[in-house]
């Protein structure tokens, strides 16, 4: 409908848009024909229907003298939202949602519910949650029920299904229209996707839930349209992986998209908050470390702005391999010659003699660039399935230089409890130089997430099992690099033969 709705949202005077409201009231009732134009005019329009009717609710207002409960004004990133929220649902699309902390977007999605609710029979929408009382408190403004009953509480008469009674029709985790059976339903933790069927599905802070994948397997079944909603919890989950995929179509909302907030608010919330939780759910920063990570994800962040050009590559090469285990997880190859890291190879799927194939054929054109080139060692992980590579290894042209490390092994040194957390240590010192890194945002959200504790008073870093299980990956990328600070000294840099197919070798195409 036609108004005026300019306001300045950081100090609202709510008086014109009630006066405004007001006359509409008066016109429908006076003219009763109109009701039903106007219901078929919302009806593709749901961002007009949240701001001419919808009310929001927010207990911080008192604190400024002004009404708890208010208007829902759109401000134009909301609105866009809303849009983008119909068009992912009529397209069946899915989306993702990535948000600083404080943008209003669970009232969005529960004002969208209701409106689809209202003017569309038959449909739908479910909200998941971590938790219960996330989802569905009474009494509680946090839960998004709560949210759901107030907005539809609020609302004209004209607009809320006839005899409408909130105890009958809004029983705990559900809301049923009478009028058109359309619902509003909820679950919570590992229950998320086991209900009915859903038109749209809001999943709200997917990234902080547990066991992300089998949620989202579970929800795929259940919905066309899933909407993944989060603040970023770190680099490394299915949030993260989502959103970084290229496909599923992303809506950010950042705090300067906020008309309420300014640089003034900003510098009070770096003053207060813990500087991660600052970077990730104010900047909406992923590669935040989280706050018991070991590697913090600045430090990645600044090596990969150093280009190859700007560091010095003395000393001799050394390649790290870390050697898949099943399903998804990637054989990677990471060369390092002092402070400069190649691009990393990364392969799919292959068993130990193609790993090793690929291996001496990359170390046979480092070396053919010069007689600088040298591979001093090639260091590879024995505690898992890199055992049939390293034998292959060991008995081709590079041999002598192929190191196996069992990275579990115990150390007695009083600071690490086995070699892994040494190597750990070690790359965390380097990183914290002037050296290259290549810009691979998947070897950097591994780098930075992976968590660490102290045991017996040594370092202990989060084992392989232990990450794949928190993040449904591998740190592939990170440990293949972690290995090129294994212990090379002893080595022997000797040829034997190389094999008559090194003059067929070629570089094959780098995934990494």
């Amino acid at each position: 409908m036609d108004s005026d709705k300019s306001i300045d949202f950081t100090n609202p005077d709510y008086s014109q848009v009630y006066k405004e409201r007001g006359k509409r009231l008066e016109n429908i009732r006076a003219n009763p024909e109109i009701l039903q134009q106007l219901k078929q005019y919302y009806k593709t329009r749901p961002a007009d229907f949240i701001d001419d009717w919808g009310m929001t609710f927010d207990p911080r207002a008192a604190e400024i003298d002004l009404p708890t409960t208010m208007p829902f004004i759109l401000f134009p990133k909301q609105r866009q939202f809303i849009d983008w929220l119909y068009e992912r649902w009529r397209s069946r699309e899915d989306g993702l949602v990535e948000k600083s902390r404080d943008m209003g977007v669970s009232w969005l999605c529960v004002g969208f519910s209701v409106w689809m609710f209202l003017f569309h029979g038959g449909t739908v929408s479910g909200f998941g949650s971590r938790k219960e009382e996330y989802v569905d408190k009474l009494g509680d403004p946090k839960s998004l029920f709560w949210k759901v009953r107030q907005f539809i509480e609020l609302l004209p008469p004209e607009f809320r299904p006839n005899n409408w009674n909130t105890k009958a029709d809004a029983p705990y985790m559900r809301v049923v229209n009478p009028e058109n059976e359309s619902a509003i339903v909820g679950e919570a933790g590992t229950n998320i996707g086991r209900g009915n069927r859903t038109s749209i599905y809001f999943l709200d802070e997917f990234a902080y839930m547990e066991q992300q994948q089998a949620i989202d397997a579970a929800v795929s079944q259940t919905s066309n349209v899933k909407i993944y909603v989060s603040t970023p919890n770190g680099a490394g989950d299915q949030f993260y992986a989502k959103r970084h995929s290229g496909k599923v179509d992303v809506f950010t909302f950042h705090w300067q998209d906020d008309p309420r907030k300014d640089q003034n608010w900003y510098d009070k919330q770096k003053g207060k908050l813990d500087p991660v939780v600052f970077a990730q759910e104010i900047d909406i920063d992923y590669n935040a470390s989280t706050a018991d990570s070991f590697i913090v994800g600045e430090a990645v962040s600044n090596a990969q702005m150093v280009g190859p050009a700007d560091v010095e590559d003395h000393g001799a090469w050394v390649v790290g391999i870390d050697a898949a285990h099943e399903g998804n997880d990637e054989s990677v190859i990471h060369m390092r010659k002092g402070r400069l890291n190649l691009p990393q190879i990364t392969l799919a799927k292959v068993d130990g003699i193609a790993l090793a194939e690929r291996v001496e054929a990359e170390c046979h054109n480092l070396e053919s660039i010069g007689s600088t080139n040298k591979v001093a060692a090639i260091v590879i992980e024995l505690d898992g399935p890199g055992v049939s590579c390293y034998d292959q290894l060991k008995s081709g042209h590079y041999g002598n230089r192929v190191i196996g490390v069992h990275t579990g092994a115990r150390l007695s040194d009083g600071r690490n409890y086995n070699i892994r957390a040494k190597l750990w240590r070690d790359a965390k010192e380097y990183l914290d130089g002037h050296v290259s890194m290549p810009k691979d945002q998947k070897l950097k959200s591994q780098l930075s997430s992976l968590k660490y504790k102290y045991k017996d008073g040594c370092l202990l870093m989060q084992s392989k099992k232990e990450y794949k299980k928190e993040y449904n990956g591998s740190p592939d990328r990170a440990d293949a690099f972690i290995l090129t600070f294994a212990d090379v000294r002893k080595v022997e840099v000797t040829n034997r033969p190389m094999p008559t197919r090194a003059q067929s070798y070629r570089p094959l195409r780098r995934h990494g």
